[in-house]
């Protein structure tokens, strides 16, 4: 061949290579246009004009932007678009796609039939829902792309970003919402106001605090008595001697002085069941000559070393003489964390319960299956973990749930998770040598749809296995089932069935592995929790039903309550207590019911805690607030679309409401609680609660369903926990005595006013000194944004708490730290800063008065 020749050949193959290598498979092409298309959602209008046939509507657009190139190859097959969104969704006006509802939160978008997507178009889809969306929290992240034949992909738009500054979430496609009038209310009745910095300014000015002074332990002990000098030195370490206690007891308590145990200032634990105090209670006596401890049990004495810890810390380790008397107002103080719908680990709970056993809460309400997913390894039925523990695009839900609540189509993202056996042992034995309970909660009947799907993956694998007992021994369905029914999350397909012998074998199966972990890690089961709430209207027409439904009157309404009776009852015979949410355990006999028995009271103070509360008293069960108004920690702090949380059952949970509510008078709340309409109005005492009756206690708690970080676990939680920590403990001066029938109205003068006053002030000052032991806990506080004004050309500025750092500036100039009014010309920005300096607020706005 000629030189030529050879040449030639050279270039042809070169060529036919460089086409190989520009020609782009559709998997590249579909990747591509995930990270090219544009998504933006916007709320525009919660009280508009609704659409026939759609009451109590709002409107969101998601606007989608084409990009000016599509990739070559872009498949067509199958390709959808699928992202949540969690309100009821009954109509999508699309000029181009179609919407179909897979279920629960997951939605889907489709083109419709001759439609193309055009390079550069945008495309504005009108998503009208039901309910209304106050926050930008509702917005869901990681939107994606499916087609046939290959991997779903997020769009990149879609993506959550962590704010540098505050350290929390930022979701980028959600729009701003600035317009009040259209977005702050659903009505006219509605008298909510967005917290602005200005509206801030005036409601902290009325609450200003000093920083403590002498006694700074939270809670608030009954009786503490400081000498003066000489003063007590503890940074040269503590000789420790104990009677009554083992160390192993004591030994976090004990850690957290931060001193050394060889020094000579002696300090003495005597822990004796005959000693003049309540339950937890302790007395604490520290002298130039020693310290003295005196408690009836292990609690209490260490509750006074960790009461010992706080006032050392705030006094720098050079202490005055105190004498502290001490013991709590209830003897269950609670937290509860969902890790059902949005996982959170091992580290994140061991952390809690550390910040739990500093500020005395002794009951960690583990919430380990919702439908959204399952948590916990029960090593019997594995599909448990391996399936309900992940969501991933995988719509028949072989290897993983549905991605709900935005948890994208991979798999990997972090609100994926379990504990294992091996966790949740070790969590018990933190909790347990903190003298803190673990209550596992698995919901039941309805919330279930993790197990369901898990067990029919379970089911299915068996019979493939030749199997068919085996596989139906667990199976929580009723396959014949024909009945039509939509939970308030949506789905269709979320409830156990009550008539199935599998199901109970399921609840004993679940329950006596607990039970076990409990055993290994030294720390026996106590109560389990069964939820037993929102409980769709299923299994009318179950055939395995049909002979209960007929011993029921024909009432399919009320196999739950006899579920709820019969699992009890079981429960009791393994010496467990039960425990439930309150409107689930109301419809029960409680003839029929064990005497030991836990209801959580989830009502809202002004639709049914009072009458939830005062009934479940009467039955002589356990009562424990769980109320929104006090303890819905997944409530935003404040009204404001910049605040995280949802808000069916309060607009705003501030740390000020959770430190003022009365426990021990459910209808005085009324003159300091106003609706969720942000009404004064008061609340009728019925059922009246009968002479000798008390609550348990009460507890906070934390749904996650808007929880996708650990950071934002802190940040929901912290600080209003230590508000709800003094609750919890401390007795409330300003509380009228609970007189049977009485009513309260808003600002009612019966309650004094100038207690509540002077109890925050003190609390107030108290929690600002506890913030550095909470930075040193590594818990990412809320910080929130200063109050502001420009009156008369000068900026002034406060904080919740004193001693808050506020930083200000003009433009686009350099952060400057306010240190009293300030003379400004235009706009300002504020924010606040943690106590060790690494966190800030976030940013809030105040225009020159007009």
């Amino acid at each position: 061949m000629q030189p030529v020749g050879w040449a030639m050949l050279a270039v042809a193959v070169l060529a036919a290579s460089q086409a190989q290598a520009t020609e782009v498979s559709p998997q590249a092409s579909l990747d591509q246009f995930a990270d090219t298309l544009g998504y933006r959602l916007e709320t525009v209008d919660n009280r508009p004009s609704c659409p026939t046939g759609i009451d109590g509507c709002f409107l969101t657009t998601m606007t989608l932007t084409i990009p000016k190139t599509l990739p070559d190859a872009l498949p067509t097959n199958g390709l959808a678009l699928y992202f949540s969104f969690v309100n009821q969704l009954p109509l999508v006006e699309s000029d181009i796609f179609a919407h179909r509802l897979v279920s629960g939160d997951v939605q889907q978008l489709t083109l419709n039939p001759g439609m193309t997507l055009r390079p550069g178009a945008k495309h504005v889809i009108k998503l009208w829902g039901v309910g209304a969306n106050f926050s930008k929290a509702f917005a869901m992240p990681n939107a994606y792309l499916v087609a046939d034949g290959l991997k779903p992909r997020t769009i990149a738009a879609t993506r959550v970003t962590i704010d540098p500054d505050t350290g929390l979430e930022a979701l980028p496609f959600v729009a701003p919402m600035t317009d009040e009038a259209r977005l702050a209310t659903k009505s006219e009745a509605d008298q909510t106001r967005w917290l602005t910095a200005e509206r801030a300014f005036i409601v902290q000015a009325g609450r200003q605090a000093p920083a403590a002074s002498g006694v700074a332990i939270l809670p608030k002990p009954l009786e503490a008595v400081q000498g003066k000098q000489p003063s007590v030195d503890l940074t040269r370490g503590v000789a420790v001697t104990l009677h009554g206690v083992e160390r192993a007891v004591v030994a976090p308590a004990l850690a957290s002085l931060g001193v050394a145990e060889k020094g000579a200032l002696p300090l003495t634990i005597r822990v004796d069941t005959a000693a003049a105090t309540r339950p937890e209670g302790y007395v604490l006596d520290v002298k130039a000559s020693g310290i003295a401890i005196t408690a009836r049990d292990a609690a209490g004495a260490s509750h006074a070393l960790r009461s010992l810890a706080q006032q050392a810390a705030f006094e720098k380790g050079r202490m005055k003489p105190l004498r502290v008397e001490d013991a709590p107002e209830y003897g269950f103080r609670g937290l509860h964390i969902d890790l059902g719908r949005n996982f959170h680990g091992r580290d994140q709970i061991l952390k809690l319960i550390e910040a739990m056993a500093a500020y005395k809460l002794n009951k960690l309400h583990l919430h380990l299956a919702d439908d959204e997913g399952w948590r916990i390894e029960i090593p019997a039925l594995p599909e448990l973990a391996e399936i309900g523990s992940k969501r991933c695009h995988d719509l028949e839900e072989q290897t993983c749930l549905l991605p709900q609540l935005g948890a994208g189509p991979d798999g990997t993202v972090a609100v994926n998770g379990y504990l294992t056996a091996a966790d949740y042992v070790a969590i018990v034995q933190a909790a347990a040598a903190r003298q803190i309970e673990v209550i596992p909660s698995i919901d039941m009947p309805g919330h279930s749809r993790a197990a369901i799907k898990a067990m029919e993956v379970r089911h299915a694998r068996l019979l493939a296995a030749g199997k068919a007992a085996e596989a139906d021994a667990y199976r929580l369905i009723d396959a014949a089932d024909t009945t039509e029914y939509r939970s308030i999350q949506h789905y269709n397909d979320n409830t156990l069935n009550v008539c199935l012998p599998a199901t109970y074998r399921f609840v004993d199966t679940v329950v006596d592995a607990l039970a076990a972990m409990h055993k290994q890690a030294g720390a026996p089961l106590q109560t389990f929790h069964l939820g037993a709430d929102e409980t769709a209207g299923a299994w009318v027409k179950s055939p395995a039903c049909l002979t209960m439904i007929a011993e029921n009157g024909g009432d399919a309404g009320k196999l739950t309550p006899r579920f709820i009776e019969r699992v009890a009852n079981r429960l009791a015979a393994k010496g467990l207590r039960t425990g439930g949410w309150s409107d689930g355990m109301g419809h029960t006999d409680a003839a029929k019911m064990p005497s030991n028995v836990q209801s959580n009271i989830w009502g809202v103070l002004h639709t049914g805690a009072i009458r939830e509360a005062h009934d479940q008293l009467n039955r002589g069960w356990d009562v424990v607030l769980s109320i929104p108004d006090l303890g819905y920690f997944d409530m935003p702090y404040a009204p404001h679309p910049d605040e995280s949380g949802y808000h069916w059952a309060s607009r705003g949970v501030d740390d000020y409401q959770v430190f003022g509510f009365m426990p021990g008078n459910l209808p005085a709340n009324a003159a300091t609680i106003r609706n969720t309409h942000a009404q004064g109005k008061a609340i009728a005492d019925e059922p009246v609660l009968q002479p000798g009756r008390r609550i348990a206690g009460v507890q906070g708690q934390l749904w996650s369903e808007t929880t996708r970080t650990d950071a934002q676990v802190d940040y929901m939680l912290f600080p209003r926990l230590l508000a709800l920590a003094e609750r919890a403990w401390s007795p409330t001066p300003w509380t009228p005595a609970y007189q049977p029938g009485v009513r309260y109205q808003w600002d009612d003068k019966r309650i004094d006013a100038a207690k509540l006053r002077s109890g925050w002030q003190d609390f107030a000052g108290r929690l600002a000194a506890q913030l550095p032991m909470l930075d040193k806990l590594g818990v990412a506080y809320r910080l929130a944004p200063p109050g502001a004004r420009i009156a008369g050309g000068k900026l002034e500025a406060n904080s919740v708490f004193p001693g808050t750092t506020i930083e200000y500036r003009l433009g686009a100039g350099d952060w400057t730290r306010y240190a009293g009014p300030v003379a400004v010309s235009g706009a300002v920005e504020l924010r606040g800063r943690s106590a060790d300096g690494t966190r800030a607020s976030r940013t809030v706005r105040v225009e020159p008065a007009q």
